[in-house]
């Protein structure tokens, strides 16, 4: 059984992700969006969108294609309920298919506030956010 829970998932604030993605090297970092319809009205630059609905099925190929990133953000609107179950369900796969040791060598995060804290400070900052439409977001 996986010694990877929701409670010791580490969370990432919007400072550091952001400080990430404009650092040097963003290609060892991956971020995954796990918002459903609640994705429209913009996105954190590079991130990968996986609708919630559609884990289960791509979680293989999540693992396969983040096989070598350092480290990975997973993210949902407020990353309460479905990001923190997205990384951890990426964890406890990681684990399984490559094993503990080699599951060690990447780091697995949530993002702290997710998505609507992100974009209330970096929603207008277009090397950090795409295609952000603010009315969507003034409700939040």
């Amino acid at each position: 059984m996986s010694s990877v829970t929701i409670a010791s998932l580490p969370r990432m604030s919007r400072d550091v992700l952001s400080s990430l993605l404009l650092s040097s090297s963003p290609g060892k970092l991956a971020i995954i969006d796990v918002r459903d319809s609640d994705h429209i009205g913009g996105h954190i630059h590079t991130s990968t969108w996986v609708p919630s609905s559609t884990l289960e099925y791509r979680m293989p190929e999540l693992v396969r294609t983040l096989k070598d990133k350092e480290q990975v953000v997973f993210h949902c609107a407020l990353s309460q309920q479905r990001g923190p179950s997205a990384a951890l369900s990426y964890a406890r796969e990681r684990e399984r298919t490559l094993g503990v040791e080699e599951s060690k060598k990447q780091e697995v995060y949530v993002l702290d506030g997710g998505f609507v804290k992100w974009q209330e400070k970096y929603g207008k900052d277009t090397k950090l956010t795409e295609a952000y439409v603010e009315d969507i977001w003034q409700e939040y």
